[in-house]
């Protein structure tokens, strides 16, 4: 098994599912997620880009891209009171007393424990490094890290993929995923990768179980 490297994803599957996020925040500010979800992809589609792109690939910093989520929503919803929201440190206020998923985070120690390398593949932000890294708590168990926004690559890119398997030292077939959205799974299956899509606990820790045979 030391061959084969299990990359977990970040956000859904080591941190709790992105609209469990939107609903925290929403808690937190007062802003329904529809509407941030709508700005989010409103701000990426004047640039041409998928909704996150922007900051994943750091092509503007958190502080810019906040600026535009806020000059959008004041604009568009003038009856939404958005003074709650701290958009120029998105990344603190988002992750802000958000709890990990500690059962994925228990099932990647116990694999490091059981001699398999194990790494992280997310699509993230520069700004917001600290706050999930401090999140989840791996710096210290993590054989790799591979932050879109340090490469400027990102999920599904098959670039991504490609700079995980350069950096681990590993061709596909020995690359697994664990990722709650399909078409990052499909995207590395492209490449020879096995993948199990996260959908809960149970399901994912069932799966990469019998793929992996530990």
């Amino acid at each position: 098994m030391n061959d084969i490297i299990i990359w977990f994803d970040f956000g859904g599957v080591l941190s709790p599912p992105i609209n469990t996020l939107f609903d925290i925040y929403f808690e937190k500010t007062g802003i329904p997620p529809e509407i941030l979800k709508e700005a989010m992809e409103k701000v990426a589609s004047d640039m041409g880009l998928e909704m996150l792109s922007p900051i994943e690939n750091a092509l503007i910093s958190e502080r810019e891209w906040g600026v535009k989520l806020e000059e959008y929503i004041n604009s568009a919803y003038t009856e939404i009171d958005t003074s709650q929201a701290d958009f120029k440190m998105f990344g603190k206020q988002w992750f802000g007393n958000v709890e990990p998923n500690i059962r994925m985070i228990e099932e990647f120690k116990r694999l490091k424990n059981c001699g398999v390398t194990v790494g992280i593949l997310t699509n993230n932000v520069i700004e917001w490094e600290s706050h999930w890294r401090n999140m989840v708590g791996l710096d210290d168990v993590a054989d790799f890290i591979v932050d879109s926004s340090k490469e400027k690559r990102r999920k599904p890119e098959p670039e991504f993929y490609y700079l995980a398997e350069r950096y681990s030292g590993r061709s596909g077939d020995k690359c697994v995923l664990i990722d709650d959205l399909i078409v990052n799974c499909k995207s590395a299956e492209n490449r020879g990768w096995k993948t199990v899509n996260f959908i809960n606990n149970d399901q994912a820790i069932s799966e990469l179980r019998s793929l992996i045979r530990i």
